[in-house]
C-alpha cells in the first residue's frame, strides 16, 4: 500500500490487515499507532506515514501505549524481497547489527555500509542502527513487563552496550523509565486480574522460562501447520505432545551465545475475547483479524531472545499476509476451490536453516536423523521430557565418518561455500546446493523454500527460468506466493508429495471434488521427492 490517502482510509477503518505493513503518527500528541490503534481516527492533515517504527521513531514520535505497534507482526514484504534491503531486514531481525555491528551487517551483504545505510534510508526512513534500536527496545519492554530481571543485567539482556543508552531509548520511545514501565504493567496485571499479554512477542513470566504471545495477521490453518511439524519431528530434537487440536510443539535451538527450548501451543478455538483494558491485546488479535499463538522459551542466556522468537516465527510463518496470498492464489481456476477450502494455510520455515538442510540431504524418515543426533549433537545438560539434544552443528558433521553426501554438503556449509542464513542471497544458495554431488535441483530448491523462508519457491524444479513456457507461465501467474500454491496443491493431492514442479497439473482443476482430504496425508508423507519424510 504506497498510496498515503489508501493507508488514511485503512487507518479510518481500523483495518488490520495492514499492521506491520505501515505505521502512522499524529504530529499533534507526538505518538505512532498501527493502523487498526482503537483511538479516535485523528484527522487527516494531522498524519504522517512510516514504512517502518524504527523510521517513527527516529522522527521523534513515541510509541502509543494502547496500541503498542512495536508489537505487530512483521511485514510480509521482507520474506517477498530478495534485494539488498530484503535481505537486510531478514539479517537485522535476526540480531546481526546487535552482534556484529553495521560493518557485519554490510560485509553479510556484500556492500559497503555507506551503501547499506543509503539504501535503508531512502526506503525506510531508518538506517541500520536505528532499525536495531527499535528491536532491542521491543525487547527490552517486554522483559520489563515480563520477568524481574535486574534492570542493569535486563539492559545488556535485551542488546545495549550501557545503562545511559537503554534509559535513554526507553523515554525517548515509550515516554517513561524502565521503572516506570515495569511498575504501569504490573499496576495493569492487578487490575485486569491476569498477566498482561499482548499479540506481537508480549509475555508474562512463567516457571519454565518466559511466556510469549506470537502475532500473526489474518486466518491461520493451526491443525495443518501442526500436522506438518508432527510428522517431521526429529526424535530428540523435536517432539509433538497432546491430541490434536490441544498439541504442544517442542524443540531445542542452537543459538548464538547459549541454547534454549521453545514450546508453541495449538490453539483450542478462536482466538476471540471481549476487549480487555486498553493495551493488553491488539484489536489485531481476534477473530478473523489475527491471532496469535503461545510460546514458552527457555534460554540459557537471555540475549538470545529476540532471535529465538524470531526463529520460531519463521517456523511457523507467522509473518506471512494470507490476504494477499488468497487475492493472488485465489483466482486461478485450480488454487481457487483449495485457498477457500483451507483460508490461512502457511508455508512452514525453518528454526535452523543449517539443520533443514542436513535433514533434507540425508533423506529417510525422522528416526534416521535422530541417530545422527544420538551420534553427533550435544546433549543437552538435563534431559526434558523426549528433548535430549541439540542438533550437532556442520563442522561436527565433516569427519569422515559421515556418511556423503551429508559430509559434503556440511564441509560446504562449514567453510562458506554454502551460506543459508537469515538474510542469505536465495538464489546463489540455491545454485550452490545444487551444485553439490547428490544434492540436486529438487532438494536444493526445497531448502530455498523452507530454510530461507522464500515464499517465491516453487518453480525451480522444472518451472524455473528453464522449465517449458506452459510451466513458467502457471507458475508464474502465482508470484510472489509459489510456495503457499505447492503447498496447497500437495494437501489436495494434486501435485505428489515433495514435488515442486507444475508440468503435471494441466487439466487437473476438474478433478478437484472429493480428492483433498483423500489424498492429503501424501502431503505430511514425504517433503521432497529426494526424501522421506526428515524435512
Amino acid at each position: 500500500m504506497r498510496d498515503d490517502d489508501a493507508r488514511y482510509e485503512a487507518v479510518s477503518s481500523r483495518d488490520a490487515r495492514f499492521d506491520g505493513e505501515f505505521f502512522f503518527a499524529v504530529v499533534t500528541t507526538g505518538i505512532y499507532c498501527r493502523p487498526s490503534c482503537p483511538a479516535v481516527t485523528p484527522k487527516r492533515v494531522n498524519v504522517r506515514f512510516f514504512v517502518s517504527a524504527a523510521a517513527a521513531q527516529a522522527a521523534g514520535f513515541r510509541a502509543c501505549r494502547r496500541c503498542r505497534p512495536d508489537a505487530v507482526p512483521g511485514s510480509a514484504e521482507w520474506n517477498v524481497r530478495a534485494d539488498l534491503v530484503g535481505r537486510a531486514m531478514r539479517f537485522i531481525g535476526d540480531g546481526v547489527v546487535d552482534r556484529e555491528g553495521v560493518g557485519g551487517l554490510a560485509r553479510r551483504l556484500g556492500y559497503s555500509a555507506r551503501q547499506v545505510q543509503r539504501q535503508l534510508t531512502a526506503e525506510l526512513g531508518a538506517g541500520p542502527v536505528a532499525l536495531a534500536r527499535a528491536r532491542r527496545a521491543h525487547t527490552a519492554r517486554v522483559l520489563l513487563q515480563t520477568t524481574d530481571l535486574p534492570v542493569t543485567e535486563l539492559a545488556f539482556a535485551a542488546g545495549f552496550a550501557s545503562i545511559r543508552q537503554f534509559n535513554d531509548t526507553m523515554r525517548e520511545i515509550y515516554a517513561g523509565t524502565p521503572s516506570e514501565l515495569r511498575a504501569a504493567a504490573a499496576g495493569r496485571r492487578g487490575r485486569a486480574g491476569a498477566p498482561s499479554q499482548g499479540a506481537g512477542g508480549e509475555g508474562r513470566s512463567a516457571p519454565g522460562g518466559i511466556a510469549l504471545r506470537l502475532a500473526y495477521r489474518g486466518p491461520y490453518a493451526t491443525a495443518e501447520i501442526f500436522d506438518f511439524l508432527q510428522v517431521r519431528a526429529v526424535p530428540g530434537v523435536e517432539e509433538v505432545r497432546g491430541s490434536h487440536g490441544t498439541r504442544t510443539y517442542r524443540r531445542t535451538l542452537r543459538l548464538t551465545y547459549g541454547s534454549g527450548i521453545a514450546e508453541v501451543d495449538e490453539p483450542t478455538g478462536p482466538r476471540t475475547r471481549k476487549r480487555p483494558p486498553a493495551g493488553l491485546v491488539c484489536p489485531a488479535a481476534r477473530g478473523a483479524d489475527g491471532g496469535w499463538l503461545e510460546c514458552r522459551l527457555r534460554l540459557t542466556d537471555l540475549r538470545d531472545l529476540s532471535t529465538a522468537v524470531q526463529r520460531m516465527r519463521r517456523l511457523f510463518d507467522l509473518d506471512a499476509d494470507p490476504y494477499a496470498v488468497a487475492e493472488r492464489l485465489g483466482a486461478d481456476p485450480t488454487l481457487g476451490p483449495l485457498v477457500a477450502a483451507r483460508p490461512g494455510l502457511r508455508s512452514p520455515g525453518a528454526a535452523d536453516p543449517e539443520e533443514l538442510a542436513v535433514r533434507i540431504v540425508l533423506g529417510g524418515p525422522p528416526e534416521r536423523a535422530a541417530e545422527l543426533v544420538r551420534a553427533y549433537g550435544k546433549p543437552l545438560d538435563a534431559v526434558d521430557g523426549g528433548l535430549t539434544h541439540l542438533f550437532p552443528t556442520p563442522g561436527e558433521l565433516t569427519g569422515e565418518e559421515v556418511a556423503e553426501p551429508v559430509r559434503t554438503l556440511c564441509t560446504a556449509l562449514a567453510d562458506g561455500t554454502v551460506v543459508l542464513d537469515a538474510g542469505a542471497d536465495r538464489y546463489a544458495a540455491e545454485r550452490a546446493l545444487a551444485a553439490l554431488p547428490g544434492v540436486g535441483a529438487k532438494a536444493a530448491a526445497y531448502i530455498r523454500m523452507r530454510a530461507l523462508g522464500d515464499p517465491d519457491s516453487g518453480d525451480s524444479g522444472g518451472a524455473g527460468e528453464g522449465g517449458p513456457a506452459g510451466e513458467r507461465a502457471v507458475a508464474g501467474a502465482w508470484r510472489p506466493w509459489g510456495a503457499y500454491a505447492v503447498h496447497h496443491l500437495w494437501r489436495a493431492g494434486l501435485l505428489p508429495a515433495g514435488e515442486l514442479s507444475v508440468g503435471e497439473l494441466s487439466g487437473c482443476a476438474g478433478a478437484l471434488p472429493g480428492r483433498a482430504e483423500e489424498a492429503g496425508r501424501g502431503w505430511e508423507a514425504a517433503p521432497v521427492a529426494v526424501a522421506a519424510p526428515v524435512g
